[in-house]
């Protein structure tokens, strides 16, 4: 029975999580022609809260629902062409985050901040490595425009959102909330 528990408690984070992802799509921030959304913090959360395999399967289950044809991806936009279009390589950085974030639930004990600052940062390089290449072949821009579109007026936010990400784990943690 407790096994049981287990697995029901650890499926309604993972859909809560990936229900959070999408709502993050639209909590933005406008800064300009590409807003900067809340999407990112919830996907740090998705590894650091569930760990590496449940983490990529709530942004697993994010990326299928857009996939899908519900409008949870930024803007509301959903469908495959929106997933393999110019971002669609941050989609894929986001789904293989939680494989990075997730590594400061694989020990035991409490978690703590340089762990995760360190795996944060890692998820980030990730997302954001995965995301330029792709976003420079899909548009054809040079480097520089790449950087200054898809990195840079990002990067401090998202710094940001993995600060908040370890908090409220550390958080959930003290509270026995995390799922087991």
């Amino acid at each position: 029975m407790a096994e049981s528990m287990r697995s029901l408690n650890r499926l309604v984070w993972t859909a809560l999580i990936a229900a959070s992802i999408a709502l993050g799509a639209f909590l933005v921030i406008p800064i300009g022609p590409v807003p900067i959304s809340m999407q990112p913090l919830f996907v740090f959360l998705a590894g650091m809260i569930l760990g590496p395999k449940h983490g990529l399967a709530a942004v697993g289950l994010y990326v299928l629902a857009g996939i899908a044809g519900l409008p949870v991806f930024s803007g509301g936009g959903a469908g495959l062409g929106h997933a393999i279009g110019p971002t669609g390589g941050y989609l894929l950085g986001f789904l293989l985050s939680p494989l990075l974030t997730g590594q400061i639930r694989d020990a035991d004990g409490p978690v703590r901040w340089l762990p995760g600052l360190f795996w944060g940062l890692m998820a980030m390089v990730l997302i954001y490595g995965i995301g330029a290449v792709w976003l420079k072949l899909a548009l054809d821009f040079t480097w520089g425009k790449t950087f200054a579109v898809g990195v840079i007026p990002f990067a401090p936010w998202d710094e940001l959102k993995v600060v908040v990400a370890i908090f409220v784990t550390r958080h959930l943690q003290r509270l026995e909330l995390l799922p087991e």
